[in-house]
């Protein structure tokens, strides 16, 4: 786990050492252990290090490979013996003992192909002497961040956006990004980020930039494949609980201390109660999870957390932020964030890998995507719902009433607002009726429509979840929060295998008589106490937010009143009549605007 930096001058002169050397600074937070540069007539490559596997020199970066290749990576490859093992069958030979190396080989060996055997995270850039391309690439989710520009006749690619503002004299504002974060909460659902000029390298992708001609071309190299299974539930669950088991297996592989994220929820409690087996059997040692309690009892899991530890004999460390804790990180998430964010919720996942570094638990396995895949979100349950015969339907409204947190009341609303395009865009004008006509008009109605149609399609809806309008914020609020505190996290409900294998199951397994994620529900059924896997009170990883929020409403309200950006997007409103979620929102482009210095044009 790293961070990368490169810069191409596409007029052919070399690269001035000063600015490779101020992009690699501003991450040293992703790769505290090394750092190394690589210089070309017209590039430079810089690295920052994160040790985790062959923790020796030999796996310095920039990595050179039989004088063909260079190569600057960030992130893991989980399965990297299993393809040293086929390579070597093949005459390869590797003289260290990480995956880095075993990318060179499978690149040298597959070609651009590579990519579609490796089970992990990634991006990476490597430099192709021979061919005089370099090949970029972003995992098949996303997990990895790979920001570029093009900007003074410079190509400039980087980990995270900060590096990339230092070539720019003035920072401008995407409106249409912003406008859609503002209204409708989506955030990473295209290529562009709330900066203008600033884009991503979208999941699933690959960039090969040609350094004769100066362009460069992006390829998609991977999509979900649509299957689907026929399979019983016994053989399901069976399915299902081995593939997830092997994803974890996988991913306890490191040479440094590994521990997990502990909400109390389902889903971060099977992996801390699968991981915790496993990794007594490889260490002999107890499996460390961190909890962070919410001072507020309606979000409280502690409770949950402490069964679950119990039971599973975990290692419990416990953290209790403040208001003042929050009021006093409020700066440094949003800087480590780089675009403003939905809510609070996140302070709390920033202060667990807070507490994952200061007792040296360098890596963290969390839950990220179990809804997403497994049906979790209440939200699901019309697509579910309209997918079944009348009967059916009847029976499982039912169900969905009784066994989960909604009542008949909130379910008939779930159903109209959620499939109704129409419902919802009126609903979110009457809520934002304090910003100017000319602005609200800038949301993608399109993509409200389009969600709208995708719940008469499950794996539309999921397929959308994942790769636009829910996962891909959620896994840049995880990756930022735990690089900044040099944290690597890996996510095993989002191993490929893992997430295919639910979105091909039959989806009466996914939703049974209204219990979500049922077939995980029955993987963990024995490992776990039952009120851990039978809960219906699903929470989310929640702060505190009313009395945080409460504890800095007068800081808010002034923030917001010398914004710029805020006064040009909305009419005269009342602060006190906002929702939570609107200060919220409001506050964090304020601050982020003040943070980063970001105009509106």
């Amino acid at each position: 786990m790293c961070g990368i930096s490169g810069i191409i001058n596409k007029n052919g002169k070399s690269v001035d050492k000063s600015q490779i050397k101020k992009m690699n600074n501003l991450i040293i937070h992703r790769g505290p252990d090394d750092e190394g540069f690589y210089f070309e007539s017209n590039f430079a490559f810089g690295h920052r290090r994160l040790s985790i596997i062959d923790l020796s020199s030999d796996g310095h970066q920039p990595m050179h490979y039989t004088n063909k290749y260079v190569i600057i990576y960030n992130g893991e490859v989980y399965n990297y013996l299993e393809i040293k093992e086929d390579l070597q069958k093949d005459g390869y030979v590797f003289y260290s003992r990480t995956d880095t190396e075993v990318i060179l080989a499978s690149y040298d060996k597959w070609g651009e192909e590579c990519v579609n055997r490796f089970n992990g995270m990634w991006a990476f850039a490597i430099y192709d002497k021979s061919k005089q391309i370099i090949f970029c690439s972003r995992d098949r989710f996303g997990v990895k961040p790979f920001y570029y520009t093009e900007v003074d006749d410079k190509f400039i690619f980087g980990s995270e956006i900060k590096q990339l503002l230092e070539f720019y004299n003035d920072v401008y504002v995407n409106k249409n990004i912003l406008m859609d974060y503002l209204v409708i909460g989506f955030e990473d659902h295209t290529n562009e980020t709330f900066f203008k000029n600033i884009y991503k390298l979208e999941q699933s992708h690959n960039l090969i930039y040609d350094l004769k001609t100066n362009n460069l071309s992006i390829k998609r190299y991977y999509d979900i494949p649509i299957n689907s299974s026929f399979m019983d539930e016994t053989e399901s669950i069976k399915l299902y609980s081995n593939k997830l088991n092997e994803s974890i297996n996988l991913r306890l592989r490191s040479d440094v201390k590994v521990g997990s994220c502990l909400s109390g929820g389902l889903d971060s409690s099977s992996i801390a109660g699968i991981a915790t087996k496993q990794y007594e059997n490889k260490t002999k040692k107890k499996l460390t999870a961190i909890h962070a309690k919410s001072t507020e009892s309606k979000s409280d899991e502690s409770l949950f957390a402490k069964q679950v530890s119990d039971y599973c004999n975990l290692d419990l460390q416990v953290i209790e932020p403040s208001s003042k804790d929050f009021a006093d990180s409020i700066k440094d998430v949003i800087f480590a964030q780089e675009e403003p964010f939905g809510s609070p919720s996140i302070f709390m996942q920033y202060f667990v890998m807070k507490k994952a570094k200061e007792i040296g638990c360098t890596v963290l396995l969390d839950g990220q995507g179990g809804d997403e895949t497994l049906l979790g979100y209440e939200r699901y349950y019309p697509a579910y719902l309209l997918s079944l015969n009348i009967f059916d339907m009847l029976k499982g409204f039912f169900y969905s009433s009784k066994n989960s947190k909604l009542n008949t009341k909130q379910l008939i609303q779930y159903f109209i607002y959620f499939t109704n395009a129409k419902v919802r865009v009126k609903s979110l004008k009457i809520k934002n009726s304090f910003i100017k006509k000319e602005y609200f008009e800038q949301i993608s109605l399109k993509l409200i429509e389009q969600n709208a149609n995708n719940y008469t399609d499950i794996f539309k809806l999921q397929y959308d979840e994942i790769y636009k309008t829910q996962m891909p914020h959620l896994l840049k609020y995880e990756d930022k929060n735990s690089m900044k505190h040099s944290i690597e996290t890996r996510l095993p409900f989002i191993d490929y295998k893992v997430l295919e294998t639910a979105l091909a199951l039959n989806n009466k397994y996914k939703i049974k008589n209204g219990w979500t994620k049922y077939i995980l529900r029955k993987s963990i059924d024995n490992i776990l106490p039952k009120n851990i896997v039978w809960r219906k009170n699903k929470v989310g990883f929640e702060a505190p937010t009313q009395s945080w929020l409460n504890s800095i409403d007068n800081i808010m309200k002034d923030t917001i009143k010398k914004s710029k950006i805020i006064d040009k997007i909305c009419n005269n409103f009342n602060f006190n009549r906002l929702d939570k979620n609107q200060k919220w929102k409001l506050y964090n482009i304020a601050k982020w605007e003040q943070i980063y210095n970001v105009k509106i044009n």
